[in-house]
């Protein structure tokens, strides 16, 4: 049975997430992941301190399912689906990678010299993380949505806006791992 151990080919992801963004579709819902941030905020009592976090958390506890779903999904995937945890990845790219000092390429599904509990005690690896994850909240929140939201959703729904910020979500990605990423390591 190793077929159960390789990633789900296109054409059989890709019409189950049609599928999916259909029904989301038809009955009048978006899919996003930073949606379900504000969700969380607003249920843990943030709208007592900004107005953005004043709305009615329980229209949106739908799509709470969807995060428990992808932590469910993950750990099942990892754990009982998959044989290598290593991404498979161009060798002239680990190369590259190494070169840069992160010799887990192609061995580690996250690089281990930014992920690993031991990256937590190197301030450059900190600030990388918080910068970084500031960045992309900021970035989500200008954007009115997440990468998933607007590719997968948005675009599904022919939304101009997010065509617009699928595209700036690709520049953004390729100046910051062709110009950006080269300058911090």
């Amino acid at each position: 049975m190793n077929w159960i151990y390789e990633p789900w080919p296109w054409y059989v992801s890709g019409p189950m997430i049609a599928f999916i963004m259909f029904l989301l579709l038809m009955v009048g819902k978006n899919f996003g992941m930073s949606a379900n941030l504000r969700t969380m905020c607003t249920i843990c009592g943030a709208g007592n301190s900004s107005d953005f976090f004043k709305f009615d958390w329980k229209a949106q506890k739908w799509n709470l399912i969807v995060v428990l779903g992808a932590i469910i999904g993950g750990f099942i995937g990892s754990h009982f689906l998959s044989t290598d945890s290593a991404v498979a990845i161009n060798p002239d790219t680990i190369t590259d990678l190494q070169n840069l000092g992160f010799n887990s390429a192609g061995k580690a599904y996250l690089p281990n010299e930014l992920f690993d509990l031991e990256a937590l005690t190197d301030i450059k690896s900190l600030a990388i993380l918080a910068i970084g994850g500031l960045l992309v909240g900021f970035g989500a929140r200008y954007a009115g949505g997440c990468t998933s939201g607007h590719a997968i959703s948005g675009l599904s729904d022919l939304q101009l806006p997010s065509l617009i910020a699928v595209i700036g979500f690709f520049i953004g990605g390729l100046t910051m791992i062709h110009f950006i990423f080269p300058l911090i390591f």
